[in-house]
């Protein structure tokens, strides 16, 4: 951690939304990271410089070498030069922030816009982030309108005076949060959405609808067991006696809703029991193209020192969205294992609940989902067979009748999609009585 971050890393949260003491500076913790990165670059453009003029004394040959050792270290002198200018450049910059208060009066996580910038950043290096302490990590909890919701009965009960019986909690996907929900509301681009899958539930079916925002660039274990141990608490003091619980995962937040069930079910979590939904909406069950073409590319950059800066650009990718590569739910996936792996063992199957139903959406581009193209990109980031968990190498028991496809839309239009939404409306109104949840 550089002494930037150290110094606003703020104290920590606990699960429950209580604050153990003053809000961390959220803007000074965005410019010291902004200044480490910057500190770093000169770094890589001189191991690309130096790979390039390798090749190039090489082919001069011996007699090339006594330039080439001068060439050499002026040329690093130079680049370790410009990211001392850096470093304290951003040394001075914190040091003015923290004499003038920039940043103590604003919350970046609360707001719309800000919200957004730190659900990218989390998305891409949030396993960083979590690791160096920095006040820009975003822990997993309860929102509304921005705000983090206590799980004590008190605050549950002034964020919830409505609250009824049946719970939807609702789990956004990789670099989102709980305003993702809202997708295309105001749009002249999506004219079919209309107000949240939530807040529609809420008359239609008598839902109250909990959104969860989490660092979606931890693995998605490490996001299912701290959902799990949250929804725990949540549930333990909801206002009324929950009674049904429906978890709806847009994307990754499908797989961080099937691992914290499968956590909860082996814990003997009590929540877990009343579990009747999983729906899970343009969700990698068995991957996700992009990582897996990350992967590889980010190992054939790094074999030529040329290239090697972009491979180690594509290195810092995430934990959350290594693990999208074939849609790892569990810490034995990854746990001891080099990500740099390019043949990884095949992920651990996780059951489903039995005693849930358990429901799909995919979607491709193409009005029909045979069409070349439709094959080809899928919803532009999930292709149909992994989103209806049927592929050729594995097979999650989906029922096909608790599927649907939407023909004709990309992967974020699912977030506020009107037929997305008579389904999930159809099927949270059925109720598997024949299934018992253990008592």
């Amino acid at each position: 951690m550089s002494s930037a971050q150290t110094a606003i890393a703020g104290t920590s949260t606990s699960t429950s939304g209580e604050a153990q003491g003053p809000a961390p500076n959220e803007v000074r913790a965005l410019s010291a990271l902004a200044f480490d990165e910057l500190r770093s670059f000169p770094g890589a453009i001189r191991d690309m410089h130096l790979g390039i003029a390798q090749r190039a004394f090489r082919g001069v040959g011996p007699a090339g070498g006594p330039v080439k050792l001068i060439h050499d270290a002026l040329s690093s002198r130079a680049y370790d030069a410009i990211a001392a200018g850096a470093s304290g450049l951003g040394k001075a910059a914190d040091r003015a922030m923290e004499r003038r208060g920039i940043g103590e009066q604003v919350s970046l996580s609360t707001t719309q816009k800000g919200s957004f910038g730190l659900a990218v950043l989390n998305g891409l290096i949030g396993d960083r982030l979590e690791r160096d302490g920095s006040a820009l990590h975003q822990p997993a909890s309860a929102r509304m309108h921005g705000e983090r919701i206590g799980l004590d009965e008190a605050s549950l009960r002034d964020a919830f005076p409505q609250a009824t019986p049946r719970l939807a909690v609702f789990i956004h996907g990789l670099t989102g949060d709980e305003f993702c929900w809202s997708w295309g509301e105001n749009l002249a681009t999506n004219p079919g959405a209309a107000a949240p899958y939530g807040s529609r539930l809420v008359s239609d079916l008598g839902y109250t609808p909990v959104y969860l925002r989490y660092n979606s660039g931890l693995h998605i274990s490490e996001n299912g067991r701290t959902v799990a141990e949250l929804l725990q608490e949540l549930v333990e003091s909801w206002p009324v006696e929950a009674q049904q619980v429906a978890l709806v995962g847009h994307s990754m937040g499908g797989l961080v809703a099937r691992s914290a069930a499968h956590h909860a079910h082996e814990q003997d979590q009590t929540w877990v029991r009343r579990v009747r939904h999983v729906v899970s909406l343009g969700t990698p069950h068995h991957g996700a193209p992009l990582e897996r073409g990350a992967h590889r590319a980010a190992l054939a950059l790094d074999k030529l020192p040329e290239t090697r800066m972009l491979g180690s650009f594509l290195k810092k990718r995430s934990a959350g969205i290594r693990d999208l590569r074939h849609g790892s739910l569990v810490d034995e996936d990854w746990r001891g294992r080099d990500p740099e792996a390019l043949r990884a063992i095949a992920c651990q199957e996780v059951p489903l609940l039995p005693w849930a139903m358990h429901f799909f959406v995919s979607a491709t581009v193409t009005r029909d989902p045979n069409h070349p193209l439709g094959r080809l990109l899928g919803d532009i980031l999930v292709l149909k067979p992994s989103a209806s968990g049927q592929s050729k190498a594995r097979r999650i028991p989906f029922r096909e009748e608790h599927g649907h496809h939407v023909g004709g839309a990309h992967h974020l239009a699912l977030l506020n999609h009107p037929e997305v939404y008579e389904r999930l409306r159809d099927w949270l109104a059925r109720v598997p009585v024949a299934l018992a949840a253990p008592a």
